[in-house]
């Protein structure tokens, strides 16, 4: 006898969903998965042959064949126990399912019958929808998570007797209870606990405003980590949208179980510095997404930038010149977003103090600075928009009793910009300044005489690449939004430029 069932799988960050096929007939007995399953899939024969006894039923010793369609995409993981294990109940006459096409069944089975819960649920179950399923059944531990795709009936299950039960009309789920859509926010870290600092903290609200990459310069101690921490704090809260994306991601990683919420903070994500390459940007046999993704639509932080390795620094380069990560396999090319803001910390040399402190003076040799700084190379400082130096904070400033500017104050300017360059971009796939392509740089970026002599003199000055030029454009653009102003003008560029006079006092 012949059954079918309909399963899902992910590539990448988006779900597509598979045809499990059972077909059962007379010869020596013997269980079969084909349709190009990896060593896990393969796996399930003797999970789903050992849970169908478990849990009370009968496994047929005859020829099971169960074929994976479409078979020209690998299938991995543990995903598709549950959807077999129902295949073989229903081809050996122990089960039937009616509306079998309405349903998408997912979930990974113990040997004692009861299911465990699975990554990637949610793009999953949107994939099962734009389809027109209509139903999904999955492990209990997933239900709240698959509740967010509107539309859908969500049967959760503990165990495959439960679901037998269920098609028999033996049994019912209890209802789910879900309260708001969106996380609440709870914001624990505020821009007004770091004390001075003020020029730190106004070009925080320039990358904030446009997206903008930054960099951290100073000694230890100055409050760069603190600073960068409190970032997210000031970027404007997440749409729908942009929620339903950073929900998908951390779905995929295996980061939202048991969460019936989307995910509504902006992302912040802080690696360690030994992390590699694929942890950084994603791979992996199977490949999940990196850190850069997990940051998408959020804040990536790398503290100690040159105690990173440089493979690992350069392997950013492209995210952040494309916005997305790309990766290459034998089968298929998988694309994960990676739209985030950088921000990196460093010191001036590697004790610390090159340049910043007279009663601690700088213990390094020229070629040790030079070897520290080696590390960022030119084309990734290139694709730093802001570079900012972060000095000591002295005794008074610190002791100073007064009420500093809040986060929300900060992000009420923010969200302002942000509302001009939705309405810039509204008819372009362009989200904001830092993404402006050479086109809209033209259109958006003009000057007037004065502001273009003064960009021409640092220009030739500093040495600037053709792409420091254009983020300077970008992030006077963003300054001039900050202000409300239609034009760029004179002192909207020239601060666009002073954050980029580091590459000069630095990297020369």
């Amino acid at each position: 006898m012949y059954a079918k069932l309909m399963s899902a799988s992910v590539l990448g960050v988006d779900g597509f969903l598979v045809e499990v096929e059972v077909d059962i007939s007379n010869g020596l007995p013997m269980f079969d998965i084909v349709g190009l399953p990896d060593s896990a899939v393969r796996e399930a024969k003797e999970r789903v042959r050992v849970a169908i006894r478990n849990s009370g039923a009968n496994f047929p010793l005859q020829r099971i064949t169960t074929n994976l369609a479409p078979a020209d995409i690998k299938k991995e993981g543990s995903i598709f126990d549950l959807a077999i294990a129902l295949g073989v109940m229903m081809a050996s006459g122990q089960a039937e399912i009616k509306e079998f096409s309405q349903y998408l069944i997912v979930g990974e089975l113990a040997l004692d019958g009861s299911l465990r819960p699975l990554s990637g649920v949610l793009p999953m179950v949107m994939a099962a929808k734009e389809r027109g399923l209509k139903k999904v059944l999955l492990p209990l531990k997933n239900a709240t998570e698959a509740e967010l795709v509107s539309g859908m009936e969500v049967i959760p299950v503990e165990t495959l007797q439960q679901a037998m039960l269920y098609f028999k009309g033996e049994w019912e789920p209890m209802p789910i209870h879900t309260e708001d859509t969106l996380d609440s926010l709870v914001p624990l870290l505020d821009l007004a606990d770091v004390q001075g600092q003020t020029h730190v903290k106004r070009a925080m609200e320039v990358a904030a405003a446009g997206s903008h990459n930054l960099l951290l310069i100073g000694p230890p101690g100055s409050g760069k980590t603190m600073l960068a921490r409190r970032i997210s704090t000031i970027l404007p809260n997440m749409d729908t949208q942009e929620s339903l994306e950073v929900t998908k991601i951390c779905s995929i990683a295996g980061l939202i179980q048991d969460r019936g919420k989307l995910i509504a903070e902006r992302p912040f994500r802080s690696p360690h510095h030994t992390i590699s390459q694929a942890g950084l940007v994603g791979g992996g046999a199977i490949p999940k997404p990196g850190e850069v993704s997990l940051a998408h639509r959020g804040v990536l932080f790398l503290d100690e930038l040159p105690e990173f390795s440089k493979s690992s620094l350069e392997v950013l380069r492209q995210p952040l010149e494309d916005r997305e990560v790309t990766l290459g396999r034998a089968r298929a090319v998988l694309t994960f977003p990676a739209e985030f803001v950088l921000v990196g910390s460093m010191n001036p040399c590697p004790c610390g103090y090159f340049g910043y402190d007279q009663d601690r003076p700088c213990t390094c040799n020229a070629q040790q600075v030079q070897r520290y700084r080696a590390k960022i190379s030119g084309p990734l400082l290139d694709r730093i928009d802001l570079h900012v130096e972060v000095p000591r904070v002295d005794f008074g400033t610190l002791s100073n009793k007064t009420t500093n500017e809040s986060s929300e104050i900060v992000r009420q300017r923010v969200n302002q910009a942000r509302k001009i360059q939705n309405e810039r971009f509204s008819k372009s796939v362009t989200l904001c300044n830092s993404t402006m392509t050479p086109s809209e740089i033209r259109k958006y970026c003009e000057l007037d005489p004065s502001s273009l002599e003064l960009l021409r003199q640092s220009f030739d000055a500093l040495g600037l690449s053709a792409r420091a030029h254009d983020r300077i454009l970008k992030v006077a653009r963003t300054i001039a939004d900050l202000a409300g102003k239609v034009n760029i003008e004179v002192a909207h560029i020239a601060e666009a430029i002073q954050y980029r006079t580091l590459d000069r006092k630095f990297w020369e």
